[in-house]
């Protein structure tokens, strides 16, 4: 846990940085100190399912990338997984490992409508904040239209 508060410090150094800010183009005045995020929001109303956005926009021809950390215990890969099943989308390219630097990073399987569901190997709930390298890696493959 040390390293994830370590960079949160470093994120709130950064982002309350003028160098970023002015590179950002955050006007001066507008934008008081950056904090991160409180654990608890205070929601006025819940959407009960995004599956219906996603079903939109992947049959109206929109690329996807959803992916999940194998050791997130608040979304579990599994649940993604089912609502993902529940579109019926035939598989394009079936089940298999993703690599880098010659480690399995994680698994992906692609679907029609283009959409990719990923995991990242180590990976916590916000998969980035554990395994940025390998969640660059996907980003960057997939952004490129290569496959993981």
């Amino acid at each position: 846990m040390k390293r994830l508060t370590y960079g949160y410090y470093l994120a709130y150094l950064w982002m309350n940085n003028k160098m970023t800010r002015d590179a950002l183009r955050i006007k001066e005045g507008t934008v008081g100190e950056w904090v991160r995020c409180k654990k608890e929001v205070p929601y006025t109303q819940d959407m009960p399912s995004s599956i219906p956005y996603h079903r939109n926009l992947t049959t109206r021809g929109y690329r996807a990338l959803v992916y999940s950390g194998d050791h997130d215990l608040q979304v579990p890969q599994l649940s993604t997984q089912a609502w993902i099943r529940s579109l019926n989308f035939s598989i394009v390219d079936d089940w298999r490992a993703w690599h880098l630097d010659g480690q399995a990073a994680g698994f992906t399987i692609t679907y029609a409508n283009k959409l990719t569901f990923a995991t990242v190997k180590g990976g916590g709930h916000t998969a980035p904040e554990y395994q940025p390298e390998e969640c660059f890696a996907m980003a960057q493959r997939w952004l490129d239209n290569k496959p993981l």
